[in-house]
C-alpha cells in the first residue's frame, strides 16, 4: 500500500514509516482528489511546464546566440547575461523535464532521488551569483567610468563566471554531501522490516532537507543577495541621477549620452531582478512555513504557482531583453531574418541610437 492510501484512510501510517507519510514531505500534495481529477491535474501541469519549456529554451538560445553575432554585446554585462542565460536554457532541457519525472513520482533509490533534484538548486544559484555580478558591473560603470575597462577586463569577467558556476555547483550539491533527509527514511525503511538502500517515491522535500533549503540555501545563499542587490541598484540609480544633474563629463564625452544610455540598462537590469525575486521568494517562503509550522495547511494550487513561477522566470528574460534592450531587439530581428525568413538584414549598426532614458 503506498503512504499517499494509507494516510486517508489512518491517522497512523504503518506501512511506510511515519517519516515517509508526513504531509509536508509531500512536493506537490494532491489532496484527496478522485483519480480522474488528479490525472487531469497532472496532464494539466505537465502541458503548463512543456509550454514553459518551449518558450524558455528557444528563447535564451537566442539571446546567446544574438551575444556571439553582435560584437557591440560583448562586453562583461552580457557576458553575464549569457552565463544567465545558459541557466535558464538547462532549466529549460533538463530541470523541467526533471520536474515532470518527480511529480509522477517513480520508485527510485534515495541517491538517484537525490540527484535527479539537485540540479535545480545549482541553477538557481547560477542565476543568482549572475544577477549580482551583473548588478556589480553596472555599479562599476557608473562609479569609474574611466577606469571601468582596466578594472573589468575580459579576463577578469571570465575568472567570474567561473567562479560563480563552481560556488553554485558546491551550493546546489551540499545535499549530496549529507545535509538530506537520509536518515529519517532510513528509520522508515528500516521500521518496515526493509533492509538496503531506501527505495522511495522520488518527490523533492522526501530527499532534500528543509533545514537546508531554509537556514543554507535561502537566508544565506538567496536572501543575502537579493538585498544587495537591491542596494547596489539603489546606488547605481543615485550615482546616475546625481551625474546627470551635474552634467559632469564621462567618457564619451558626452554625460546625456553617457549616463542616459547607463539609465536605460540600469533599469532594464533591475526589471530582471525584480521578475527573478517575484518568481522565487513565494516557493521559499513556502519552504519556511513548511519548516516553522509543520501542522500548516499549505493549500495544492499554491505549491503548484509557486514552481511555476521558478520554472516560467527562465522564460521571461529574454521577453524582457527585447522590448527594453535595443540592442538584443534589433540583433533578435536579425537573425530572424537572416535564418529564418531567408531575407539577410543589413549589417547591424554597432553604435544604435538609445531610447530616451526616462522612457
Amino acid at each position: 500500500m503506498s503512504c499517499r492510501a494509507v494516510s486517508r484512510t489512518q491517522p497512523s501510517p504503518t506501512a511506510r514509516g511515519p517519516e515517509l507519510c508526513r504531509p509536508e514531505l509531500w512536493a506537490l500534495p494532491l489532496g484527496p482528489l478522485p483519480a480522474s481529477r488528479q490525472d487531469a491535474f497532472q496532464a494539466a501541469y505537465i502541458g503548463i511546464e512543456v509550454l514553459i519549456a518551449l518558450v524558455s529554451v528557444p528563447g535564451n538560445v537566442l539571446v546567446i546566440w544574438a551575444v556571439k553575432v553582435n560584437q557591440a554585446l560583448r562586453d562583461a554585462t552580457f557576458c553575464f547575461i549569457v552565463s544567465l542565460a545558459v541557466a535558464d536554457v538547462a532549466v529549460g532541457a533538463l530541470v523541467i523535464p526533471l520536474a515532470i519525472l518527480i511529480n509522477i513520482g517513480p520508485q527510485t533509490y534515495f541517491h538517484t532521488c537525490l540527484m535527479v533534484a539537485c540540479p535545480v538548486l545549482i541553477l538557481t544559484q547560477s542565476s543568482i551569483l549572475a544577477l549580482l555580478a551583473i548588478a556589480v558591473d553596472r555599479y562599476l560603470r557608473v562609479k569609474i567610468p574611466l577606469r571601468y575597462k582596466m578594472v573589468v577586463t575580459p579576463r577578469r569577467a571570465a575568472v567570474a563566471i567561473a567562479g560563480c558556476w563552481i560556488l553554485s555547483f558546491v551550493v546546489g550539491l551540499t545535499p549530496m554531501f549529507g545535509w538530506n533527509n537520509l536518515s529519517a527514511v532510513e528509520r522508515a525503511w528500516a521500521a518496515n522490516g526493509s533492509v538496503g538502500e531506501p527505495v522511495i517515491k522520488c518527490e523533492f522535500e522526501k530527499v532534500i532537507s528543509m533545514e537546508y533549503m531554509v537556514y543554507f540555501n535561502f537566508f544565506v545563499w538567496v536572501l543575502p543577495p537579493l538585498l544587495l542587490m537591491v542596494l547596489i541598484y539603489l546606488e547605481v540609480f543615485y550615482l546616475i541621477r546625481k551625474q546627470l544633474n551635474k552634467k559632469v563629463s564621462a567618457s564619451s564625452g558626452d554625460p546625456q549620452k553617457y549616463y542616459g544610455k547607463e539609465l536605460k540598462i540600469a533599469k532594464s537590469l533591475a526589471l530582471i531582478l525584480f521578475l527573478f525575486a517575484l518568481s522565487w521568494l513565494p516557493l521559499h517562503i513556502l519552504n519556511c512555513i513548511t519548516l516553522f509550522c509543520p501542522s500548516c495547511h499549505k493549500p495544492s494550487i499554491l505549491t503548484y504557482i509557486a514552481i511555476f513561477l521558478t520554472h516560467g522566470n527562465s522564460a521571461m528574460n529574454p521577453i524582457v531583453y527585447a522590448f527594453r534592450i535595443q540592442k538584443f531587439r534589433v540583433t533578435f530581428l536579425k537573425i530572424w531574418n537572416d535564418h529564418f525568413r531567408c531575407q539577410p538584414a543589413p549589417p547591424i549598426d554597432e553604435d544604435l541610437p538609445e531610447e530616451r532614458p526616462d522612457d
